[in-house]
């Protein structure tokens, strides 16, 4: 670990830097994804599209502006999961100063995989969840009331679902860096995990803006699963870690 103390300026102005290439690279990509705004919106909406079928309804606009700004959300949705590899490489840069030698070849490996839970996770929620969730809102159709879905609504809704499906799979992650730094040991981690259930479930509830129970029940299980691979990883990693730092105060340490 550097041993090297920056001044406070310095940390927030490495910040800043690493935030103005985060926004950069993600504004550069939206605009990529604003040439496919028709496609994004299409893949996004199937599985509420698909839920208002056999004449239960269409989606319908109805604000003036309201299919523009969708679009540009869309293109900023997309633009974000492509630019997302390079966010975490600007994470990732500024926390390296902090770790351990032995850990900062960990870069490529955290970008990749972190990469890829958020990937699975959105992928998980659009395809199994949104249809089952859109179904069953559909289904409160009555000869009183017809479904008329106002589209920036239920891209709204869809978003949302898949950012937090997309986040609660990098559970792992945060479960690994936890036990890394040295905040929960990895059997103060086994003996809260009742409570992190718990979290899951609330955080479940929370999330999903929909009132099933199905839906909550499918983000928080994944969640809870994954909290424990976290922990698998973390005791794998832990003694590396203890060993890389018994090393380096080994090294750093007066001579006698």
């Amino acid at each position: 670990m550097d041993e090297s103390r920056l001044p406070l300026t310095e940390h927030l102005a490495e910040l800043r830097s690493r935030l103005v290439k985060s926004v950069v690279a993600w504004l550069a990509a939206s605009i990529g994804a604003w040439n496919f705004k028709e496609q994004i919106f299409a893949a996004l909406l199937a599985p509420a599209v698909k839920a208002l079928a056999d004449g239960k309804g269409q989606l319908q606009a109805i604000a003036p502006g309201e299919i523009f700004f969708t679009y540009i959300k869309g293109a900023l949705l997309g633009g974000f999961v492509i630019a997302l590899p390079v966010i975490l490489w600007q994470v990732w840069s500024f926390i390296a100063p902090g770790l351990y030698p032995s850990e900062k070849r960990l870069a490529v490996p955290f970008v990749v995989v972190s990469t890829l839970l958020f990937v699975s996770g959105a992928f998980f929620g659009h395809t199994f969840v949104f249809p089952i969730m859109f179904a069953f809102l559909s289904d409160f159709e009555s000869e009183f009331v017809q479904a008329a879905w106002s589209m920036s609504e239920v891209f709204g809704m869809t978003t949302t679902m898949f950012l937090a499906f997309g986040a609660s799979f990098e559970m792992p992650v945060v479960v690994f860096f936890l036990a890394s730094a040295g905040i929960l040991s990895v059997r103060q981690l086994l003996r809260g995990f009742p409570y992190a259930v718990l979290a899951c479930f609330v955080i479940g509830a929370v999330l999903t803006p929909s009132t099933d129970w199905v839906s909550q029940t499918m983000l928080a299980v994944p969640m809870c699963v994954l909290y424990l691979l976290g922990v698998l990883v973390a005791w794998m990693f832990g003694g590396q870690r203890a060993r890389a730092a018994s090393k380096e105060l080994a090294t750093t340490s007066p001579q006698s």
